[in-house]
């Protein structure tokens, strides 16, 4: 029964309930009636009472509910975009740890129209008070690709022609007859945890959000970077994922000197792949092929990167063998359908905001990479 039809029916068992009353008074005063017809009528009067009773407490808290969502939607109307997402995060954390259901009206807040949820399960950092880890960064995020898209298949290639003679790659040519013209991305199930103390549950949205935000993104990237540089993977799924891994098939270069053999790797692509080539290296192993080329001289320690080895670089102390190639044909995909759960350490009492997802890290084409390692 929608707010409208219980509003009439209690206005109408009111009606009825007011002239039962008055019939009672004037059966009651009146010296004819009988006790019979008064214990009749007061049994009317009774059951009128009880119906009007529970059908006026049922539109009661209907009003109390529909006036809640007015306001809500007032204020709703009055946050800003940032505040109304800061608002909707916390109360699906909130909710999430108190166990109970989350609204659709939450998940579309923060722009996430899937019925199960979870499109938007990796959010933007925002400004925070609240002192906590330093950020993660997984680099590789600005220069790969990153998508969202179930059951994901695309071609090998990113491009191609009506000519054969146009993959005069032979490396690529090979690689696309062994593996195929299609990459298809897999579900690899991992969980992103938060933990939490209750001052901080029950601290300001705003904080809230900021302090999950960047523990989940700390948690994804750690993940997602991890996978990308794993020089052992130990489980079959991850083998793909890595640069290192045998199974990927990626081309070593060999020089004298890291300088040589990175040099060496940037020569040895196929210029389709070379002309959008980065190197991704660790900031240690640049500093060493500073040394060795500034051979005393403090010229170079000033000059960037890219005009000293020759191609844009990217630093992280995961790659402890620098990869170079064009890393489009590096991408991530996430599985749509997160799903958010409570977990708790009865050790410590600290409380854990879950996130399950699913991802892959597909090199498309392993031609595209090289990894460059000294002789000596």
């Amino acid at each position: 029964m929608n707010f409208y039809n219980l509003k009439t029916n209690v206005l109408n068992i009111g009606e009825a309930l007011k002239d039962a009353n008055e019939k009672l008074a004037q059966i009651a005063a009146d010296p004819k009636a009988s006790v019979e017809d008064i214990s009749a009528q007061q049994k009317q009067v009774d059951g009128l009472q009880a119906r009007y009773n529970t059908l006026k407490a049922q539109y009661d808290k209907a009003e109390a509910d529909q006036k809640k969502q007015l306001v809500k939607h007032e204020q709703s109307n009055i946050m800003d975009p940032k505040e109304k997402r800061e608002h909707a995060f916390a109360e699906l954390i909130r909710k999430t740890m108190a166990k109970e259901n989350v609204g659709q009206d939450v998940y579309e807040a923060l722009g996430d129209n899937d019925l199960t949820g979870g499109n938007k399960f990796l959010p933007k950092t925002v400004s925070t008070d609240i002192i906590s880890a330093p950020e993660e960064t997984n680099p590789l995020r600005e220069i790969s690709t990153v998508t969202q898209i179930t059951n994901l298949e695309i071609p090998r290639l990113q491009f191609t022609i009506d000519d054969d003679s146009f993959i005069n790659d032979t490396e690529t040519a090979k690689e696309i007859a062994a593996k195929g013209d299609t990459v298809t991305f897999g579900r690899n199930k991992f969980k992103a945890m938060v933990g939490m103390s209750e001052t901080v549950m029950l601290g300001s949205d705003a904080n809230l959000s900021a302090y999950v935000e960047q523990g989940l993104r700390n948690a994804v990237t750690t993940k997602e970077r991890s996978v990308a540089f794993n020089p052992a993977p130990q489980r079959d799924a991850e083998k793909h994922m890595s640069f290192y891994d045998a199974s990927v098939g990626i081309k070593t270069v060999n020089g004298a000197d890291l300088y040589e053999a990175i040099t060496n790797a940037v020569a040895d692509l196929h210029e389709s792949y070379r002309e959008n080539a980065t190197i991704v290296m660790t900031y240690k192993d640049y500093l060493s092929i500073i040394k060795t080329l500034a051979n005393g001289s403090s010229t170079l320690y000033g000059a960037q990167p890219s005009a000293v080895l020759g191609k844009p670089v990217v630093f992280t102390d995961a790659a402890t063998t620098p990869v170079i190639g064009d890393f489009s044909y590096s991408q991530y995909n996430y599985d749509l359908g997160a799903l958010y759960e409570q977990d708790k350490d009865v050790k410590t009492g600290i409380e854990y905001f879950v996130v399950t997802a699913w991802m892959d890290h597909q090199i498309k084409l392993s031609s595209a990479f090289r990894l460059a390692k000294a002789s000596k």
